[in-house]
């Protein structure tokens, strides 16, 4: 639309109001300022912690009923040996679960080793000896290690030997086949975590100082 010549476009028209800028003081703060003010953490937020952590707990940390869970004390490190065999071993390749039983071993002195195959493990308890391993533990999503096949033959080998497997908790019918074919134990993943420490330390004894021995 055109502008005739009465229809002044610059600030000097009668019914024009002056603005002006609302001073900050006054009123409510803007941008960053009123974020802060109301506690808002605007940065992206990882939530794949919550599955490094096991997922599943909250985020806050406390189970679904409202209460914290129950978290074992850390056990004491078993005394230092330089010619401690290992009497723990682990077929699982995930580097997060590697980590945290290498981690977990050294804070105990526990000595723990990581096989692949069958053939792996039987040379290993070959340079040990006598000793038979006191646990062995299986990730049950490894699909290279076949745990489910390899199970029932290291039971009717290793029949003092604890076999533990951890898995999924959404995984209850793997859970159920890991039963069948002779695993002692069948933890969660944030179980698993949880109870590492005690795991280890009852395990990694010298056999002397086991108490399943």
């Amino acid at each position: 639309m055109n502008v005739g010549p009465r229809h002044p476009t610059g600030a000097g028209g009668r019914n024009r109001r002056r603005r002006g800028r609302r001073p900050h003081h006054g009123g409510q703060p803007a941008g960053r300022d009123r974020q802060q003010q109301r506690g808002i953490y605007t940065a992206p937020m990882d939530h794949s912690y919550r599955a490094a952590l096991g997922g599943d707990q909250p985020s806050s940390g406390r189970s679904h009923s409202g209460f914290a869970p129950y978290a074992p004390a850390e056990p004491e490190p078993l005394p230092q040996r330089e010619d401690a065999t290992s009497r723990i071993f682990a077929f699982v390749d995930d580097l997060f679960f590697q980590a945290k039983i290498q981690e977990t071993a050294r804070k105990l002195n526990v000595k723990v080793e990581f096989v692949k195959t069958d053939k792996d493990l039987s040379d290993r308890i070959k340079q040990n000896g006598e000793e038979k391993p006191s646990l062995i533990i299986f990730d049950l999503n490894n699909a290279n290690a076949k745990p489910l096949s390899q199970i029932p033959k290291l039971k009717s080998k290793l029949k003092k030997t604890s076999i533990i497997g951890f898995l999924s908790h959404v995984q209850g019918d793997l859970k159920q086949r890991a039963h069948e074919v002779g695993c002692d134990m069948v933890l969660p993943r944030s179980a698993f975590s949880q109870n590492l420490p005690q795991l280890l330390r009852r395990h990694g004894a010298p056999q002397e100082e086991s108490p399943l021995q």
